[in-house]
């Protein structure tokens, strides 16, 4: 027998798994269904919905990040230019632009096959890693939504450190 051929039952939605850590974190949190979460956190530049989506055909536990950004068609190439050099550069996650809704998304999935669970560490880490990311290159996207610059101008106007203090 292969082991594609063997199937497990799930005696634990992973979903459960992060209401409970959202609970304990005194997050805000809306439950979608059984298979979706949605939690809203405050960052420094805007606030974040973040869904928590389990794909029981993958046996994987997604991460969706949305931030209050719609992209005008006008921008939308220079947007994609954006995500390419933002993607390359990236070890977990990317971004990508929901064409439909002209929205950026960060997005990241973790691989739960087995019936394994995840740990709080796990769920934390995602959504830490998510706003992290999220936050160090909102302004590059605004750069080239709302200011007309290049992807690469924005990426490196919004990368750019100061050191010292004024």
């Amino acid at each position: 027998m292969s082991l594609i051929d063997i199937e497990f039952e799930r005696q634990f939605n992973p979903v459960d798994h992060i209401e409970q850590v959202a609970l304990s974190n005194d997050w805000t949190f809306e439950r979608e269904n059984d298979d979706e979460i949605t939690i809203s956190v405050s960052g420094h530049w805007c606030d974040y919905h973040v869904s928590f989506s389990w794909l029981d055909d993958f046996e994987a536990l997604h991460l969706a990040c949305a931030f209050d950004l719609k992209v005008p068609d006008p921008r939308r190439t220079e947007v994609c230019k954006l995500l390419a050099v933002i993607n390359e550069r990236m070890w977990m996650g990317h971004f990508d632009l929901w064409a439909q809704e002209g929205v950026i998304m960060y997005r990241q999935s973790l691989l739960l096959a087995g019936d394994v669970h995840p740990t709080e560490a796990q769920i934390e880490g995602m959504l830490a890693h998510a706003l992290a990311t999220c936050e160090q290159h909102y302004q590059a996207f605004q750069f080239v939504v709302w200011a007309g610059k290049s992807a690469q101008e924005a990426l490196e106007t919004s990368l750019f450190e100061t050191a010292g203090e004024a």
